[in-house]
Order: C-alpha cells, then sequence, then structure tokens
C-alpha cells in the first residue's frame, strides 16, 4: 500500500470542503463526480488520521502532565 499524501491537515480539510461543495451542486458529469468521491474518501481518510495521531499526541501529554510533580523554587 502506497503512503498517504503528506498535506497540511487544513489543506486537506479546505480541498474536502471544496469537493463536498462540487458534489452537492449535482452539475458534475458522472466521471467527474465518481472522481471527486473517490479525492473526497481520500481526503477524509486522511484527516481522520491526522486527528487520531493528534489526540493521542494530546493524550500522551496531558499523562505526562499529571505525572510531573512540581519543585520547590530556590529562592
Amino acid at each position: 500500500m502506497s503512503q498517504p499524501e503528506s498535506i497540511p491537515f487544513e489543506t486537506s480539510l479546505s480541498e474536502l470542503e471544496t469537493v463536498v461543495r462540487d458534489l452537492e451542486s449535482g452539475e458534475l458529469p458522472l466521471e467527474r463526480a465518481i472522481q471527486l468521491f473517490e479525492r473526497g474518501m481520500t481526503l477524509s481518510q486522511q484527516c481522520r488520521t491526522q486527528l487520531e495521531e493528534a489526540e493521542t499526541r494530546v493524550e500522551t501529554l496531558v499523562k505526562r502532565g499529571q505525572q510531573v510533580k512540581p519543585e520547590a523554587a530556590e529562592l
């Protein structure tokens, strides 16, 4: 399986919104609509993967923060 495209989340999301808008217009030829649908599915999966990775990173940071014990500052 090939590596997913490496594009920023915001770029993927913006393109996905454009794809959805174009598909919802209902004015595309069938073949173009299928191509856009496929692209939309790819973008959706990329966004989902990036969000899951970000969630994992945040959870790790929160857990680390809960384990940190404040030390008394030397004056």
